[in-house]
């Protein structure tokens, strides 16, 4: 399959005209290389090591979930991050492709993982955007779990490397009703609220978000960007799998940008 061929298979599932305003997603750098067989590296941020990765692997094409260009750049200089990946993906015919906004709506998107790894039930979108579609995804456990055992499955299945969560009376409290959102959700709290979710699994809380979803009787819990977000890149790896695609691979050289100190 060529480039082109995968990006239009690609753009008839997750449209990128379906992302946000604010949002950039689509071709990041668009070196000449759309009538190439496709030799992918999927990775959740587009790097300098994603970057000498793809290029040790003879890649040339980096399908990413975050853009590399995100705000309005004003110039280009050596020395700078962006500009070093484009002067590197131009001399080595790299393209560089993200799926971001877009991706999070989709079925098998990044909300729809979540969901799929916490086996929810009846799943729906925490907020619709178009039929069938919408960001996050509330549903029912089954069978139901304690507080507890619901944090011990998002440890085991997701590893975030710090779990936090609201304070709660009750680790044994029952837990029917999960809502979960992957990367950077807090602006949801109040819609998670409305559904009648009990607890709700996102990333990038603040302090006072937390307060918030506690007076709102949510159980917020925080597994991190790089935990919520990840098994969807791995899912998109499975899917490029099933095409005609020459090379397709998970990066190993994805990072989590935040360490604890133990």
């Amino acid at each position: 399959m060529k480039i082109a061929d995968l990006i239009t298979w690609f753009e008839a599932w997750a449209n990128p005209a379906w992302c946000e305003s604010w949002d950039n997603c689509g071709w990041q750098v668009e070196p000449g290389i759309l009538q190439e067989k496709t030799r992918v590296l999927v990775c959740l941020t587009p790097t300098l090591a994603v970057m000498q990765e793809a290029i040790a692997e003879n890649a040339n094409l980096i399908f990413a979930h975050h853009p590399l260009i995100f705000n309005p750049l004003k110039s280009l200089r050596t020395g700078e991050a962006i500009a070093e990946m484009v002067r590197l993906a131009f001399t080595h015919n790299i393209g560089i492709y993200t799926a971001h906004t877009n991706f999070d709506q989709v079925q098998d998107g990044t909300a729809d993982v979540l969901a799929q790894i916490l086996e929810l039930k009846e799943v729906t979108p925490i907020e619709l955007t178009q039929a069938g579609l919408g960001y996050g995804r509330v549903g029912l456990l089954e069978p139901f779990l304690t507080l507890q055992e619901l944090l011990a499955t998002i440890q085991t299945r997701l590893s975030p490397p710090n779990l936090i969560f609201s304070p709660s009376a009750d680790l044994q409290q029952t837990i029917s009703r999960v809502a979960v959102l992957g990367g950077s959700g807090a602006s949801y709290i109040s819609a998670v609220a409305k559904t009648g979710a009990q607890a709700y699994l996102t990333s990038d809380c603040k302090f006072h978000q937390f307060q918030e979803s506690r007076d709102r009787n949510l159980i917020l819990i925080d597994a991190g960007h790089y935990a919520t977000e990840r098994p969807a890149c791995d899912r998109l790896v499975q899917k490029f799998q099933s095409l005609n695609l020459d090379w397709v691979q998970l990066s190993q050289k994805d990072e989590d940008f935040r360490q604890f100190f133990a």
